[in-house]
């Protein structure tokens, strides 16, 4: 990932290199993190809603338990990203 400002290329990438298993969901939450904390850049509404799913990927309702946002989800949120770009 670059250290400019990610563009819907990026975030896209972010959310398949999850999906694929490629990238922890922790390594993606810190990732958009920065980006969502940076109250200084402007964001276009598809990129700030793929942000806004990358922060917090990483969430569990308790220490031992499964992730809140199941695999599945997660895929689908990539889905999602893609056909919102798409239009």
């Amino acid at each position: 990932m670059s250290g400019g400002q990610p563009d819907p290329d990026e975030i896209e990438a972010c959310l398949a290199a999850v999906v694929q298993g490629r990238m922890s969901r922790d390594a993606a939450d810190r990732w958009a993190r920065r980006w969502i904390v940076d109250d200084t850049l402007n964001w276009d509404e598809l990129s700030w809603w793929g942000l806004g799913l990358l922060h917090g990927i990483d969430l569990r309702p308790g220490p031992e338990d499964p992730y809140l946002h199941s695999d599945d989800q997660v895929h689908g949120w990539l889905e999602e990203f893609r056909q919102r770009r798409a239009k």
